[in-house]
């Protein structure tokens, strides 16, 4: 399962008791929504979350690590192969996230 494509429609297969979650192609991996809150995504080194409260409690041997040059780090997810533990985990992580950013709207011209 090395490929992100694969990797990507396993994640969504591990979450699907939750609803709401969709992913979106970027950048040659996937960003990760829950109820349209980014949470993570598959980048280079594989699946990441962001670090919260409720990333940490589940996850307290995953160690943080950028994604890619300049970003936050993020915690590499280590619970993938356990379903509930990780729709918990997601599910918990949900009231930390920040909220979306107001999409811009374009300007009508007259």
């Amino acid at each position: 399962m090395a490929d992100n494509k694969g990797l990507a429609a396993y994640i969504m297969e591990q979450l699907s008791g939750l609803g709401q979650v969709r992913n979106i192609p970027m950048m040659g991996g996937y960003v990760f929504y829950y109820k349209e809150k980014i949470f993570g995504g598959i980048y280079g080194s594989g699946f990441m979350v962001k670090i919260t409260r409720a990333s940490r409690k589940y996850m307290p041997d995953s160690e943080p690590e950028a994604p890619y040059e300049g970003a936050k780090p993020m915690l590499p997810v280590t619970i993938l192969e356990d379903r509930e533990t990780l729709q918990k985990m997601v599910d918990e992580m949900f009231g930390e996230l920040p909220a979306p950013k107001p999409k811009k709207k374009k300007k009508k011209e007259q």
